[in-house]
């Protein structure tokens, strides 16, 4: 694959992510927001385990050692920690704290890549986090910041949990090159502690499963299944500071789904936040191009 197509498959993410935002706050009408993480995250499971089968019974896999399933499992963790919270933070938060809280993932992934890989991040890459985060904040309504709740900082903590798991994941990859093992594995614990802990201590309605049952199946299949996948595999082609750059077009799709099925106005400020965030991706896109041109004309001179 290559960095093209695995920046494609990300954007398709952001897409899906930013459509799911309207699932999640319908189903935390119906039922706990921890009962609706381990709810999505049993329907993912389910729809990645005979991917996770397929890949396991190829011989040419080597074992995964102590080590792997260690990282995948603190992967998982980190899947159900943001989950959570930012599912809890939606109760009490507005959609225009949350929806700017949400795109502040992108500050912190490039910062834990460099604490866990010595990888300093590049002038471009800290650019581009500047212009998504101001375009970001233009997307609240018209730049300004509602009174702070507990789910605001919910939601905030939940990016860094966020980010830990987007910079976690190509160290996994480099490992071993499992990618439907570890999506099937981090699925797999998110739904297990979610099912504990909602069932212990959020109450729990046949009626209300029955309300939320499309948008678990949704954010099960679409935005697990499917999305949360396709960004295991991209990312191992795409480096998380970038990819997380790219991601962040989800506050962008979340804004325009929001537009055109629940009837919210587009400000003109919050159009040019969505500009914006798009400069701030085409720039990070621009570093990978820019060498490309550099390397042909320099090997063009000793041609």
């Amino acid at each position: 694959m290559t960095r093209m197509r695995a920046d494609l498959l990300l954007m398709a993410v952001s897409i899906i992510w930013g459509t799911a935002f309207i699932a999640q706050k319908h189903a935390n009408e119906a039922m706990g927001p921890i009962s609706f993480v381990g709810a999505r995250f049993l329907v993912s499971w389910v729809a990645l385990a005979p991917l996770a089968f397929y890949e396991h019974s190829k011989k040419a896999q080597p074992p995964l050692r102590k080590e792997d399933l260690g990282l995948a499992g603190l992967i998982g963790l980190c899947l159900f920690v943001a989950s959570a919270l930012q599912q809890s933070g939606l109760v009490t938060t507005t959609a225009t704290n949350g929806g700017f809280l949400t795109a502040l993932y992108v500050i912190f992934v490039p910062f834990i890549v460099w604490i866990i890989t010595g990888a300093k991040p590049r002038l471009v890459v800290l650019t581009a986090i500047v212009v998504c985060v101001a375009g970001a904040w233009l997307l609240t309504e018209q730049g300004h910041f509602q009174g702070l709740t507990a789910g605001d900082a919910l939601v905030l903590i939940a990016d860094i949990a966020w980010a830990a798991g987007i910079s976690l994941v190509p160290v996994f990859l480099a490992r071993a090159d499992r990618p439907f093992f570890l999506a099937f594995a981090q699925y797999g614990l998110a739904a297990v502690c979610g099912v504990v802990a909602g069932l212990s201590f959020e109450p729990l309605s046949q009626e209300g499963l029955a309300m939320a049952f499309p948008a678990i199946l949704y954010a099960g299949v679409c935005s697990g299944g499917i999305a949360f996948t396709l960004q295991i595999f991209a990312q191992k082609y795409t480096p998380p500071a970038e990819a997380a750059l790219i991601m962040s077009l989800e506050s962008v799709f979340a804004a325009l789904s929001g537009a055109a099925l629940l009837a919210e106005r587009l400000t003109g400020p919050a159009i040019l936040g969505c500009v914006l965030i798009l400069l701030g991706v085409v720039l990070v896109e621009a570093g990978p191009a820019m060498r490309k041109v550099q390397l042909r004309s320099y090997l063009r001179k000793l041609a």
